[in-house]
């Protein structure tokens, strides 16, 4: 059976420290009153846990719903469809384009039309919304990336933002990594570099490369080429 590691108390109802998982507290009061001989010992160990994180393999892709292949891990080479909630290859995009011999982006999964151009922009806008109202993460990060630059709706960083931490929530990586961007360079919040590594390293933790390739040039401007 356990023991509290500030009151040597026995019981099955102890808690583990939250970032250390080394020991275990009756109450709040015992582990503050711990806390001065475990503050070095729980640092350690927690950076070790995160460490751990860092650097496993993160979790793979899903498949294109056309082709079955393994999506690729630069989201430039993928699209997003709101029509369907789908996120393509644009290998399917192109390969849709090409046997349909028109320039006209028809969904390839759900073959919705392509609009003209001055109307596609506001469509986009409302099934983006649509679509987060169905709970969808990535209606949300593409939705903050319109407020971010300004595209179909006024551009607003702190709406921008929002979206991104609801995204977030809900398993998003890239929307990690934008709002480590956002502390990083002070768009919408103060610049919090601190703010912007934790994001940066739960996008690289999620899959996201460009954050984890951000979080290298960090360890190259530290002298820290090693990690």
């Amino acid at each position: 059976m356990s023991k509290c590691a500030a009151c040597g108390k026995s019981g099955d109802c102890l808690k583990a420290c939250a970032a250390c998982k080394l020991v275990k507290y009756c109450n709040v009061a015992c582990q503050k009153a711990h806390r001065p001989n475990h503050k070095k010992e729980c640092k350690k160990r927690a950076a070790e846990i995160s460490d751990e994180a860092l650097f496993k393999q993160p979790p793979p892709n899903e498949d294109c719903p056309i082709c079955f292949l393994r999506l690729p891990l630069d989201p430039s080479d993928t699209m997003y469809k709101s029509c369907c909630g789908k996120i393509i290859c644009l290998g399917c995009i192109y390969a849709n384009v090409i046997a349909r011999q028109s320039a006209k982006l028809i969904c390839p999964f759900c073959r919705d039309p392509g609009r003209k151009s001055l109307e596609l922009l506001d469509e986009e806008i409302e099934r983006l919304e649509k679509r987060i109202e169905a709970r969808d993460a990535e209606a949300m990060y593409k939705l903050g990336c319109n407020y971010r630059a300004g595209q179909g709706v006024p551009q607003n960083p702190n709406k921008a933002l929002e979206l991104y931490h609801q995204a977030a929530k809900l398993g998003c990586a890239k929307s990690h990594s934008n709002i480590g961007t956002a502390y990083y360079n002070g768009e919408g919040v103060e610049k919090d570099f601190k703010k912007a590594r934790y994001h940066w390293e739960r996008a690289a933790i999620g899959g996201d490369v460009l954050a984890r390739h951000k979080l290298g040039i960090w360890e190259g401007c530290n002298t820290n080429r090693a990690r």
